[in-house]
């Protein structure tokens, strides 16, 4: 019997945002380089002078310099964003411990 892989990514929401990324580049709304000059400013941004080893911080970075592109590319608006994150931020906080979290009005 052979050993299961380890995994890519710590956190499922990890995968999650490095697939919004590769699909928003696919349909051609950013190239890499802009991604990059993106990310690495988001990363100056938050003084980040140690290696990042793919871990939330890691990922923090990368949602945040996904929300300034969106926003830049006028592909989210600020003020829609900011009340996404809140909701999920909220949903997140009343979720018990083990179970999925939901938007309010998204199922389950």
């Amino acid at each position: 019997m052979t050993a299961a892989p380890e995994p890519v990514f710590e956190a499922p929401w990890h995968a999650q945002a490095f697939a919004l990324a590769v699909h928003l580049n696919e349909r051609g709304h950013f190239g890499w380089p802009e991604w990059t000059e993106a990310f690495g400013a988001e990363l100056a941004r938050r003084g980040a002078t140690r290696a990042q080893d793919g871990g939330d911080d890691y990922f923090l970075a990368w949602v945040a310099a996904l929300e300034t592109l969106c926003r830049d590319k006028g592909l989210a608006e600020a003020e829609a964003l900011s009340r996404l994150k809140a909701a999920w931020e909220a949903a997140y906080l009343a979720t018990p411990h083990g179970h999925p979290v939901r938007l309010a009005g998204q199922g389950g």
